[in-house]
């Protein structure tokens, strides 16, 4: 079962640092928003880097990036915490760090633009913050390996992952705030990008 986490946390911080930094980025950005305004002021997650379409803000792309790593609420901030820790370490190890990195922002950021062009058809405003796209990039290539990687993932693990899908998939469409597009963005985002990333820059990993 790859999603059973055995490190302590020594040997956690070795062998998935780039996911260590990630949490501490999230954490650290969270107090940082709850010093200057609070996490859920929307006058301080708008200040702060969080992605909008109000048309003040609508061409800065670089929110696409900064809100990937703010979280409204301390609610927030555990739900994407307890995914990173708990199910994105098997992902960093499969393709390195460098290229588990690239596939963790390119799905938040795909997940965000997805996320604004949504919302611009429907005519609505919305200020998104969080790195649920990027955990559903995650999932979304786990996904791609328990379909056609299937010697790299046990037959609890694809198990595990499907149950956690399906729910993902009702939670997002259930819960009222949730941000479903990005969700569904990040999700194919991760799978297509998973694909690409073991074609033109295949990890050593999968070369054994």
């Amino acid at each position: 079962m790859i999603f059973i986490r055995y490190e302590n946390w020594k040997s956690y911080l070795k062998f998935f640092p780039l996911t260590s930094m990630l949490l501490v980025a999230n954490v650290v950005m969270f107090i940082l928003l709850s010093l200057n305004g609070g996490s859920t002021n929307p006058v301080t997650l708008v200040e702060w880097g969080a992605l909008t379409n109000l048309p003040v803000y609508s061409e800065e792309w670089w929110r696409y990036f900064t809100s990937i790593f703010l979280h409204a609420g301390f609610s927030h901030l555990l739900f994407n915490s307890f995914a990173l820790v708990v199910f994105a370490p098997p992902m960093e190890r499969i393709l390195g760090s460098i290229r588990y990195g690239v596939l963790y922002l390119a799905s938040g950021v795909l997940g965000n633009v997805l996320a604004i062009a949504w919302y611009n058809s429907v005519g609505q405003t919305t200020i998104s913050v969080g790195a649920s796209g990027a955990v559903y990039g995650i999932y979304g290539a786990f996904l791609y390996v328990a379909l056609f990687q299937r010697t790299i993932m046990d037959e609890s693990s694809r198990k595990t992952l499907y149950t956690l899908l399906v729910f993902g998939i009702i939670f997002s469409f259930a819960m009222s705030g949730i941000n479903w597009m990005a969700h569904l963005g990040g999700l194919l985002g991760g799978f297509f990008i998973y694909g690409l990333i073991i074609r033109l820059w295949r990890p050593r990993m999968l070369k054994r």
